[in-house]
């Protein structure tokens, strides 16, 4: 089980990349799905590079779509070990991309979005080397004990959701926060009115906005 590499944006001016963004997709989408958020935030992070992989599995509820773990129960242990298990490929393949762009980890970000945003937080956070930022889209925190474990690093947290998500309610938004909070963790929270699940306007401005505070300063 390997990653698969995804589409990619260049930074929108031209010049070498500053800094990274790597999105982290949604079960049962791959890449593709978020890599357009790139172009979105091409204003506020011009010398951004971003990527897209494509989860390692397929999907099991669709083979044309991809999973970073499989979803059968949808229980907080299933959660817990699917993390978990995908953790390790997810990170080497940032260590090889922040090298292959030439920056830092305190000049890369995780984008999540539902699935994605699991596995940013946990990767993230986990990881040896404090990142620059998370912003997770319409997700959960998948294993609040492993933070509480550590150690963890103190990346800050923003995270997005939307109050009539019918897959993953938007009290998800509050355990998490609690958990990270718990911590130690710096976390910022927004809530979207009226959006179901996906990335609505406002969230898209706010996240962008968010990560430039984070990578140009």
């Amino acid at each position: 089980m390997t990653m698969i590499d995804g589409p990619r944006l260049p930074p929108a001016s031209g010049r070498a990349a500053k800094s990274l963004v790597v999105f982290l997709h949604g079960y049962g989408a791959d890449g593709n799905d978020l890599i357009a958020l790139g172009r979105e935030w091409a204003d506020v992070l011009p010398d951004t590079a971003f990527v897209a992989p494509h989860a390692p599995e397929a999907c099991g509820m669709g083979p044309s779509g991809r999973q970073w773990f499989p979803l059968t129960m949808r229980d907080p242990h299933e959660y817990a070990r699917g993390v978990d298990a995908a953790r390790p490929e997810l990170d080497a393949f940032l260590d090889t991309e922040i090298e292959k762009a030439g920056v830092s980890d305190t000049k890369t970000a995780l984008v999540g979005f539902s699935q994605g945003t699991m596995m940013a937080l946990h990767a993230g956070l986990l990881r040896a080397r404090r990142l620059a930022g998370i912003l997770g889209f319409s997700g959960l925190l998948a294993d609040p004990e492993a933070l509480k474990a550590g150690p963890v690093s103190q990346t800050p947290v923003f995270l997005v959701h939307g109050d009539q998500d019918e897959v993953i309610p938007v009290q998800a938004l509050f355990a998490a926060s609690q958990g990270l909070c718990a911590a130690e963790i710096p976390v910022e929270w927004h809530i979207s009115r009226g959006v179901g699940h996906g990335i609505a306007p406002d969230g898209l401005t706010m996240g962008g906005e968010f990560l430039n505070r984070l990578l140009t300063s």
